[in-house]
C-alpha cells in the first residue's frame, strides 16, 4: 500500500510561486511514476504534470507547461512541483498520485494511488 501526503499549498498572489510537495511511504518509490492533479468543484480532476519512474522524464499540461516544474529525490521518496507565474485559473486542489511500475500518463484511471489533496488559490 502506497500512502501520499501533500504539503505546501496556500494563498498567493497572481504571478507568485509556491511549491508543493508529495511525500510517499514505502520503500519502492523509485519504481513509482507520480503524476499531479487538480480539481475545481463541478469539474473533472485535470491532469497538471507527470514524471516517470525510469528515466525521470517529464510531461506538463499545455496549461502550465513553461511556469510549471515536476521534479523527484528518491532518497527522500518525495516528488515536489515547482509553480511560478501562477494565474487565477490554476486555483484549486491538488493532488498527488502514483503507481507503480506504470507510465506517466494523463489519465485519472492510470493511478492507483491518491494523497488528500492540497488547496491552491491564486487572487488575481
Amino acid at each position: 500500500q502506497v500512502q501520499l501526503v501533500e504539503s505546501g499549498g496556500g494563498s498567493v498572489q497572481a504571478g507568485g510561486s509556491l511549491r508543493l510537495s508529495c511525500a510517499a511511504s514505502g520503500r519502492g518509490f523509485r519504481y513509482y511514476v507520480m503524476g499531479w492533479f487538480r480539481q475545481i468543484p463541478g469539474k473533472e480532476r485535470e491532469f497538471v504534470a507527470g514524471i516517470s519512474w525510469s528515466d525521470g522524464s517529464t510531461n506538463y499540461a499545455d496549461s502550465v507547461k513553461g511556469r510549471f516544474s515536476i521534479s523527484r529525490d528518491n532518497a527522500k521518496n518525495t516528488v515536489y512541483l515547482q509553480m511560478n507565474s501562477l494565474k487565477s485559473e490554476d486555483t484549486a486542489v491538488y493532488y498527488c498520485a502514483a503507481d507503480v511500475w506504470g507510465r506517466a500518463t494523463v489519465l485519472v484511471r492510470d493511478y492507483n494511488y491518491w494523497g488528500q489533496g492540497t488547496q491552491v488559490t491564486v487572487s488575481s
